[in-house]
């Protein structure tokens, strides 16, 4: 059966045409904004079926095509079956956008409020599965991840942060949010121990010991994490560990995997060839398979 023949057959019981396997630009009017998304539909998509959601957030001076081929999401989707969305962020060109996550002062624009418009609207095209909606996101879109989770608890189920820490004080999420994190220690941007006399002074992000803690306590879990070293199986000049925090309430957990060595990066795929210098990506793991796998494990229940 052709897609098209799907969506006739589908007419009775959906409310709307769905989107076709491929990639689309979504647009929406916030205020006096003109803001837009990427969506990729996998192949295989059921338009009568709930779909698992995975928005991705680029970093700073990036866009959302950009972290859609640096990321490489969008195949992850086609084998999972989930629906990939890249989000843009505000700034002075297509290419320099930025996310207001918290961390830098007098950012103009509302991106929690540009989200919940963008689910909104993401309804209006896909069988949206409300509780199987989730974040990640690279550096700045990782710090954006983490607000989302503090302040849109109701809708994103769980967050996988590489490379992005807290940007805001502290967290208050209406629910559990499970969190996978990935940093590398030798991360020239995101410091792993927190901003120090080369960070701007305009900007504010907390240490990843700091943000893991902190939602270790907001969930419920144990302070102390089970760790474990990972096998050391390519010769990258990095090594992983996976500190585990958990179970904590309505089972959620935090784990943070450690890339020793690593750089600002996402691991298992090559540093981005737009700002040389990053540090070194680890092919001892897949970020986006681990991703997924912890997504899977993690939906929004009914009652929360």
């Amino acid at each position: 059966m052709n897609f098209s023949t799907l969506i006739l057959a589908a007419l009775p019981t959906l409310a709307f045409v769905p989107l076709a396997p491929g990639n689309h630009v979504r647009t929406l009017t916030i205020g006096a904004q003109t803001r837009s998304y990427l969506v990729h539909i996998p192949p295989a998509h059921e338009p009568t079926r709930q779909a698992p959601v995975v928005l991705a957030f680029h970093s700073a001076v990036m866009n959302g095509p950009m972290m859609a081929r640096y990321s490489g999401l969008s195949e992850k989707a086609d084998q999972a079956g989930f629906v990939a969305v890249y989000p843009n962020g505000t700034g002075r060109s297509n290419l320099f956008l930025f996310w207001d996550a918290g961390g830098v002062r007098a950012q103009p624009s509302d991106d929690v409020g540009f989200v919940a418009k963008l689910l909104d609207d993401l309804a209006t095209v896909v069988n949206v599965d409300p509780n199987r909606v989730y974040a990640t996101g690279m550096s700045n879109g990782a710090m954006m991840c983490y607000r989302l989770a503090s302040e849109l608890s109701d809708r994103i189920a769980a967050i996988a942060p590489v490379a992005g820490t807290m940007a805001t004080e502290s967290c208050h999420p209406r629910r559990p949010v499970p969190v996978m994190h990935f940093h590398g220690t030798q991360d020239p941007l995101v410091l792993f121990s927190g901003p120090d006399e080369r960070t701007p002074k305009d900007l504010f992000f907390k240490s990843v010991e700091a943000s893991i803690q902190s939602w270790a306590i907001a969930n419920g879990c144990p302070s102390t994490p089970l760790i474990a070293k990972l096998p050391d199986q390519a010769d990258d000049g990095t090594s992983v560990s996976m500190m585990t925090y958990g179970p904590g309430k309505a089972s959620s957990e935090v784990i943070l995997y450690v890339i020793e060595g690593g750089g600002h990066t996402w691991p298992g795929r090559a540093p981005t060839m737009l700002l040389p210098g990053l540090g070194k990506s680890t092919k001892d793991i897949s970020a986006s398979d681990l991703i997924w796998d912890f997504f899977q494990r993690h939906p929004k229940r009914g009652n929360e």
